[in-house]
């Protein structure tokens, strides 16, 4: 570049209209500068650096990059130019960039959780064998046992989404592991004390743990970016899934070494411990991250848009949430369905899983809790890679709305033929193979519903999956129950498990027909 192109650019950048400060107590307005067209010949040279300043107020150095330069903008606090490129513009992520990011940790962090969360849960389908045998239950009653998680997991969904919408999820994340870390502690004197007390506990487990699938919801949308969403999921709900893999075997291997109510004890000391880590090491969202760097940041902050509500939406602050717009729309009960009959599945097989093994192909509790516990190592396998493929697709073009059904018609078509298979196996290990078939398919289904809260109602997906939540723990109560008596009138599995899966086949139908992967107007009602 020439002194005299040098000279002219300054001379354009000085004469624009930018007045001095004249009183410094009062804030400036902000301007913008837009290069003419004779600045086009410099794109051929070495990109220079200038250094300007108005009215005596210093400006930062200002450069010019042949890629990106498109406008200036005049600070109206400092008076400040800041240079922005394209509004499309974001930083590119790698692997290495993805392991060591701040928002893995966080995913790393909500995946313990949900192990912890599980594994609480399914001590109790260890225990309850044992404890049976002692009290002379029989499955009927043992399933009412059981199901007693499950009445306190009716009450709080749908509080604790509107709690997670209001205070976000890092809050009401730790008072939930807290309590239902207290309720799992406290579980072996309950037991001593009474059944009232037992089925106490195991109502407030179940009311801790309500919130845990809201809050995990909330933290991915506000750590995450759409397109890495799935994997986020994925990556949570495979220690969902681990959780209860070692639950099931670690269970019986603690009843050994530190009597039947070991597994309570150190379940819930090590949910102790989670809440002071994800206390002091955590932050709500990535702008108040204190050791976040600004290329994640801006990575985040560039991918994470949300598009815009209408003028008259209302805001998300209102205590009560608008119940009769959620309900108007068929898309809100395309996720009821599918989370009714996800839980109805899940709860079905984790909680009858040990018994199944123990009374159809007689083998001892240790090996049925094994039996039980692959499967779900599988699961937590499969979410991953169902996340990876998810992302992959969207990033590649797929419209969302396909991507999730096509991951939703895998998650539940799949386990409904399995099961099928699983009625006609005639040894234990040909059984768990099926089932571990059902329950690793059936991770695919984190890819379609339950992803899908965010997108379709990013400003209510607390509540929404709260009440979505309800009604998969009615499900889930239903069926919990109802395989105990199913049993003891017909004597046999088989018949219960076709029911299941001729339920999963008629909830993938419902989803495909009115499901979808677009945000959706909740301020008109249908």
């Amino acid at each position: 570049m020439n002194s005299h192109s040098l000279s002219t650019v300054y001379q354009r950048l000085c004469s624009s209209p930018i007045p001095s400060r004249q009183n410094p107590n009062k804030p400036s307005k902000p301007y913008s500068i837009r290069f003419p067209s004779t600045i086009k010949p410099i794109r051929r040279c070495a990109a220079p650096t200038f250094s300007a300043s108005a009215g005596g107020a210093p400006f930062s150095p200002l450069r010019i990059r042949s890629s990106e330069l498109n406008l200036l903008k005049a600070a109206s606090d400092d008076g400040q130019f800041v240079v922005s490129g394209s509004s499309d513009e974001s930083p590119d992520t790698g692997i290495v960039e993805f392991i060591t990011s701040e928002r893995v940790k966080v995913v790393a962090m909500l995946a313990l959780a949900l192990g912890l969360c599980n594994a609480d849960r399914v001590v109790m389908s260890v225990v309850i064998v044992p404890i049976s045998l002692s009290r002379g239950w029989g499955l009927s009653f043992a399933g009412l046992v059981q199901s007693s998680f499950l009445w306190g997991y009716l009450i709080s969904p749908i509080a604790g989404g509107t709690l997670v919408d209001l205070h976000g999820g890092k809050v009401v994340m730790a008072w939930g592991v807290a309590l239902w870390s207290l309720a799992t502690f406290l579980s072996p004197w309950a037991a001593e004390s009474s059944l009232f007390a037992l089925l106490a506990m195991r109502m407030l487990l179940g009311i801790a743990e309500g919130v845990a699938l809201p809050c995990m919801n909330n933290m991915i949308r506000r750590w995450f970016p759409q397109t890495e969403r799935s994997r986020a999921v994925g990556l949570a709900m495979a220690g969902f899934q681990l959780g209860s893999a070692i639950g099931l075997t670690l269970s019986p291997i603690l009843m050994a070494q530190a009597g039947i109510y070991g597994p309570f004890v150190i379940f819930g000391l090590s949910g102790f411990l989670w809440v002071l880590v994800w206390v002091s090491a955590t932050s709500s969202s990535p702008d108040l991250c204190p050791q976040i760097s600004a290329f994640e940041l801006k990575y985040i902050q560039n991918r994470s848009s949300v598009p815009s509500l209408p003028k008259s939406q209302p805001k998300t602050g209102k205590v009560i949430p608008p119940f009769r717009r959620l309900l108007s729309k068929l898309p809100t009960w395309s996720l009821i369905v599918a989370n009714a009959m996800h839980s109805w599945g899940f709860f079905v097989i984790l909680s009858w899983m040990p018994i199944y093994f123990q009374t159809v192909y007689y083998v001892d509790l240790r090996r049925a809790a094994w039996f039980s516990a692959v499967p779900w190592s599988m699961m937590a396998l499969t979410g991953y890679f169902a996340g990876v493929l998810s992302d992959m697709m969207i990033q590649r073009g797929t419209s969302v709305t396909f991507t999730r059904k096509v991951m939703q018609s895998i998650g539940f078509i799949g386990p409904g033929l399995a099961l099928v298979g699983l009625t006609m196996a005639r040894t234990p290990s040909m059984a768990s193979a099926w089932l571990t078939i059902a329950v690793g398919l059936k991770a695919f289904s984190h890819c379609g519903f339950l992803v899908n809260f965010q997108e379709i109602a990013p400003q209510y997906s607390g509540v929404l999956h709260g009440l979505a939540n309800t009604a998969g723990t009615l499900a889930a109560i239903v069926g919990t129950v109802g395989a105990g008596f199913f049993v003891d009138l017909m004597g046999s599995f088989k018949g219960f498990l076709l029911l299941t899966a001729f339920l999963y086949f008629s909830a993938a139908l419902f989803y495909n027909i009115f499901s979808t992967g677009e945000r959706v107007n909740f301020d008109e009602t249908a």
